[in-house]
C-alpha cells in the first residue's frame, strides 16, 4: 500500500469517529482516543487492536495522532540518499526515530518515537480535522 492510500483511508476513519464525538469537548475527544478505550470502542481503527497490541511501547499511548504531523513522505521518492531512494523522513529528526534501509530504498521508522502519542503534544497541536493537523506530511501535491 502506498503512503497516500493509507493516509487518505486513515483520515476518513478518523473523520467518521470525530463525527460521532462532535458533542464532546476537546479534552473528552482526546481522552476517547486513549489506546485502552479505542481497542474497546473502535476495533477497526487499527489492525493491531484485534490483538490488543500497541504500535509503540508507551503506557499512556494516545491514538489521536496515529500518524505523526512531523512525518514527511512522497510515494515517488523525496530524493536520492546513499544511492537509494528516500521515501519518507522525520521533519524534526527525532532522536528516537530511525531509518529502515533496503536494497534500493529508505523509509522512516517511527516505531521508537512516541512524540505524537503524548496527550500534551496532542493538546498543543489539536484540531478536530485530522487532515488539517497533517497538512504538511505529503510532499508531492
Amino acid at each position: 500500500m502506498k503512503y497516500i492510500e493509507w493516509f487518505e483511508s486513515h483520515g476518513k476513519k478518523h473523520a467518521k469517529i470525530m463525527e460521532k464525538l462532535k458533542n464532546l469537548s476537546d479534552d473528552e475527544v482526546i481522552k476517547y482516543f486513549r489506546f485502552e478505550n479505542m481497542v474497546k470502542e473502535e476495533p477497526d481503527f487499527c489492525p493491531l487492536y484485534k490483538d490488543n497490541k500497541k504500535c509503540h511501547d508507551y503506557e499512556e499511548l494516545n491514538c489521536y495522532l496515529c500518524a505523526c504531523p512531523n512525518f514527511r513522505f512522497d510515494d515517488n521518492g523525496v530524493r536520492k540518499q546513499e544511492e537509494k531512494t528516500l521515501y519518507s523522513y522525520c521533519s524534526i529528526d527525532s532522536k528516537d526515530g530511525s531509518q529502515y534501509k533496503g536494497e534500493d530504498y529508505i523509509h522512516q521508522n517511527c516505531s521508537g518515537c512516541i512524540v505524537p502519542h503524548k496527550e500534551k503534544y496532542i493538546k498543543k497541536h489539536f484540531s478536530r480535522d485530522w487532515f488539517e493537523i497533517m497538512k504538511d506530511v505529503i510532499l508531492s501535491k
